[in-house]
């Protein structure tokens, strides 16, 4: 009995110092906020994500979360990304500093080694004498001083810049561009190197153009399953990306987006039949049936007569399909129509008369940036159209900056004042014709600049191109103090574009479900937009049960009941974005739910992907058998998507809730940010056809 007594009260005793200890390292180990603790004498911990369960602590559950194979452990497969990526940073740094260690560990054992070696290994202990160990230093048989052989800090710096000169050299003598340093790809690469440690056999060419090539096809198979089943739940959209080289050749891209990510697919030769609307018609079909037309929402194409006719057909054979045309396309030419006004077209042709002197000249253009805080007043990598409106916009803010700049003794007194370039740019300068025209242009176009800037991107924006239209037609009318021989031309359009080319039920639903805006204080339903919501209610809806719900369901929405008007909902409406609002709050309706979440979604345009079309056109105009095509198809796809994943993994908060008064034009716009595609060269061309012919 006693035994047993000791053994339990030993057992509990253990079990809590256990716990104690569990607690102690649970407070400082982050990997805690993603697994629970489920018995603390054999450290079994649960992950939060797929609830299996191991046992060996937290160490073995980071594995598990970071998706490495170790020995048993099985990497999760419900895991967000963000929280594998900074579980595997956790790993990588635990790894970098217990390798720092080690190597300080070898250095001074070696140090210490060596300085035994000079007495014949006679002195172990140089530094001491005597029994009791009293200190003293050694007279015959010194230490080395401290600048006798080089830190630690000194050898991993040595190494450091030996490497570095090693990847310069390997980028140069291929011919691979620096930039190529700055994807993301590159340090993921540099890590994966450094976790094998010395001795690691890079893959062969061989390895490269045929095991590992077909691997990562593997994965990006894998990682076209799970968007397909985000699409499901939030709807995705087909973007028809189309290019020409004004000749002969054709060429359009296939992908899908959705808010978890964009998929490509392929790409299509379509020399000599861009005109034919049964063929685009049934190309688009072709793609809709291998997405899964109860996935998708819209297709998004060009605007051009062949691409609208392909889209009605589409609509009329699948009737929950939606077709839109590209909104950025849209509202660019409704600029365009403004830039044919006399007054904005002979300001925007001064202004860039304006920034082409200032830019022509290194010295005048150091001064600008100078005198301006280092801002520019050219926006490049922008359509050119766009980019003269912004530029007229950076013109006008630095009116009193160019102006001191160029009435300053400094200028004046450079020789670059002379001439009739500098006077006329003087005269034009201080013209106030051209600044009052100038800041009318800036007035006018500005709201529609922020429209283009909302869809310049992949980011769910269905939910705000009604209501930007509409505030575009108010703030034009306001600024003109409601004289219509000034707004009603513009505004006449706007309407013109809009109705012919963008507005839809579609977008008059989405309008309509976004609770910023029908909850909003100045909101008014309009008759449009009240039709425009029940039409896209009836396409989407599967059968009569489906209506009646949504039937039921839509006085709750509009009196905001239940859940709906709680005080989380409520600053929800302007706190989140519309479909994060109605997957956290539509609980109660849930038809109504889906049916939101799947409109709010979805992207207004296709801007933001810049295809490098030399890759497509090089992939086309190839002659060879079916064996290398394959091979070239699969490496294109495998391109294309891990250059749409590198952009997923760079953008941060894409789903936040737009608002438009917030919005500043001149700060850096999404499609600015990114660069194109990488280009498939004929190189890779030739390795592609060589591995085809040494094939038995």
């Amino acid at each position: 009995f006693l035994t047993c007594t000791l053994h339990f009260v030993f057992s509990a005793k253990l079990t809590a110092l256990l716990n104690l200890l569990v607690t102690m390292v649970r407070g400082r180990d982050a990997c805690w906020e993603h697994c629970v603790l489920v018995d603390a004498t054999r450290q079994k911990v649960r992950c939060n994500y797929c609830q299996r369960e191991f046992s060996g602590g937290v160490y073995r559950m980071k594995f598990h979360l970071a998706q490495i194979k170790n020995k048993d452990i099985v990497p999760c497969a419900e895991v967000p990304d963000d929280v594998r990526d900074h579980i595997q940073s956790i790993l990588s740094t635990t790894r970098k500093q217990k390798a720092h260690k080690r190597q300080k560990v070898d250095q001074v054992a070696n140090g210490q080694q060596n300085s035994s070696s000079i007495s014949g290994g006679a002195h172990r202990n140089n530094g001491s004498s005597g029994q009791n160990g009293s200190t003293c230093p050694s007279l015959l048989f010194p230490h080395p001083s401290p600048s006798a052989q080089p830190s630690v800090d000194d050898v991993q710096k040595q190494k450091q810049e030996n490497a570095d000169k090693k990847i310069a050299v390997f980028f140069i003598q291929n011919s691979v561009p620096f930039s190529a340093a700055k994807s993301t790809g590159f340090q993921d690469m540099v890590d994966a190197v450094a976790e094998c440690g010395m001795g690691y056999k890079a893959p062969s060419c061989e390895m490269m153009r045929s095991s590992l090539l077909d691997k990562l096809k593997g994965d990006m198979n894998d990682h076209y399953k799970k968007l397909s089943d985000e699409w499901r739940e939030t709807g995705c959209t087909i973007l028809c990306d189309c290019w020409s080289d004004g000749r002969t050749k054709s060429l359009i891209v296939f992908s899908v987006a959705c808010p978890r990510g964009t998929l490509f697919l392929k790409s299509i030769d379509l020399s000599g039949h861009v005109d034919d609307a049964q063929y685009l018609f049934e190309l688009l079909e072709a793609v809709a049936l291998e997405v899964g037309v109860e996935n998708i929402v819209q297709v998004l194409t060009d605007s051009a007569a062949s691409y609208v006719y392909a889209g009605r057909l589409l609509m009329a054979k699948y009737p929950s399909l939606f077709w839109s045309p590209s909104a950025f396309n849209c509202i660019s030419k409704i600029l365009e129509d403004f830039s044919k006004k006399e007054l904005v077209s002979t300001v925007l042709e001064e202004a860039n008369a304006i920034s082409r002197y200032i830019y022509s000249q290194a010295w005048t253009l150091n001064m600008m940036r100078k005198y301006t805080g280092g801002r520019e007043l050219i926006h490049p990598n922008i359509s050119r159209l766009v980019s003269n409106f912004l530029s007229l916009r950076s013109i006008v803010i630095q009116e009193a900056s160019l102006k001191q700049i160029f009435s300053h003794s400094e200028w004046l007194s450079s020789i670059y004042s002379r001439g009739p370039d500098a006077q006329a740019f003087k005269s034009l300068l201080y013209s106030d014709r051209f600044w009052k025209s100038a800041r009318e242009t800036v007035s006018v176009s500005e709201p529609l600049l922020k429209i283009l800037r909302v869809v310049d991107g992949d980011m769910p924006a269905m939910g705000y191109i009604y209501e930007g239209m509409e505030r575009a037609k108010i703030e034009i009318k306001a600024y003109y103090n409601g004289i219509e021989d000034k707004y009603v031309p513009l505004c006449d359009i706007i309407d013109r574009r809009w109705n012919m080319h963008l507005h839809s039920p579609l977008h008059a639903a989405a309008a309509f479900l976004n609770p910023s805006i029908f909850y909003g204080l100045n909101f008014k339903v309009d008759s449009r937009m009240k039709n425009g919501f029940q039409e896209a209610m009836l396409k989407m809806a599967a059968d009569d049960k489906v209506k009646s719900e949504i039937t039921k369901e839509h006085p709750v929405y509009i009196n905001a009941q239940g859940a709906l008007g709680t005080d989380f909902a409520i600053m929800g409406r302007r706190l989140n974005a519309p479909g994060d609002w109605w997957a956290g709050y539509g609980y109660e309706i849930p038809t109504l739910q889906r049916a939101a979440i799947r409109i709010l979604s979805q992207p207004c345009s296709s801007q933001w992907c810049k295809w490098n079309w030399s890759t497509f056109e090089n992939l086309h105009k190839q002659k060879c058998d079916s064996l290398e095509q394959e091979k070239l198809n699969d490496l294109v796809f495998v391109q294309c998507n891990l250059w749409l994943q590198a952009i997923d993994r760079s953008r941060e908060g894409k789903c936040k809730p737009i608002i438009f008064d917030e919005i500043d034009v001149s700060c850096e716009w999404p499609s600015k940010s990114l660069s194109s595609s990488p280009l498939l060269d004929n190189s890779w061309l030739d390795y592609l056809s060589l591995d085809a012919r040494e094939s038995p």
